[in-house]
């Protein structure tokens, strides 16, 4: 996850708890995690929730997509992206220490021909035309260290996150955070993409919502969902069964 560019860069530490280590900036707030023996995994039920646009398309065509990140955090989507999935995938993270980080302790792999880590402000650097129309997955997971608000949460920013997506290009965001208001920020994102193009699931246990967003609105009928999941879950053993079973569109 990144920081603002107008507060000073946080120190990073991590912690081992059995076989977990997590990541933190400067406070006991978990920023991501890893299974130490099997870095590709995606430990946290939100975490796994990024990665339901799978659901909108077809799973043979993944490995012919764009991914890119917002916030590196433990650097757990982007491993995945590029090592399970096999997606061109791009990070951006304002804060380099972050980026040590997950290269030392969490097993991020160096750039490389199909995966970059890009450190920049991430609300200034998709406004680079470069970008535009390029992303088919865009996961959006941008908290300070205190992890009390997403750091970048304006219809603005929401609008050049979507400008940013191929037209059957989705947003995956998470909303988490004391002082976040999940009404106001699903308001933003509805005015920014469409309510029709806004699929919000419930709160997980450690109290992270996940919100999809896509470029272009679609209503896949409840057995191509199904036979999608099924296909997710047996290639690479994410719980897409039940997402199927809780997403729902906003509109």
């Amino acid at each position: 996850m990144s920081l603002n560019a107008k507060v000073p860069l946080a120190d990073v530490h991590f912690s081992d708890q059995g076989p977990v280590r997590h990541l933190h900036l400067d406070s006991v707030w978990i920023q991501g995690s890893m299974l130490i023996d099997s870095p590709q995994v995606l430990v946290h039920q939100y975490i796994q929730r990024m990665m339901a646009w799978l659901l909108f398309v077809d799973p043979a065509s993944v490995a012919a997509r764009r991914a890119m990140q917002l916030g590196l955090g433990a650097g757990s989507l982007t491993k995945y992206c590029h090592k399970v999935l096999k997606m061109r995938t791009t990070a951006i993270e304002i804060n380099p220490k972050v980026l040590l980080a997950c290269r030392g302790w969490f097993k991020l792999p160096p750039d490389n021909a199909r995966m970059q880590v890009v450190l920049a402000d991430a609300e200034r650097e998709i406004q680079d035309p470069t970008w535009w129309g390029q992303i088919d997955a865009l996961q959006v997971d941008l908290y300070d260290h205190d992890a009390a608000a997403p750091v970048l949460d304006s219809e603005a920013f929401y609008a050049n996150c979507r400008r940013l997506l191929t037209q059957d290009g989705c947003m995956s965001v998470n909303l988490f955070g004391r002082s976040s208001s999940y009404a106001r920020s699903v308001q933003k994102i509805a005015a920014a993409f469409g309510a029709d193009a806004v699929w919000p699931f419930k709160a997980t246990r450690e109290g992270n919502t996940v919100v999809l967003a896509q470029r272009t609105a679609s209503r896949p009928a409840r057995a191509l969902l199904t036979a999608r999941a099924e296909s997710v879950a047996g290639q690479w053993g994410l719980p897409a069964e039940q997402w199927v079973r809780v997403l729902k569109p906003l509109a």
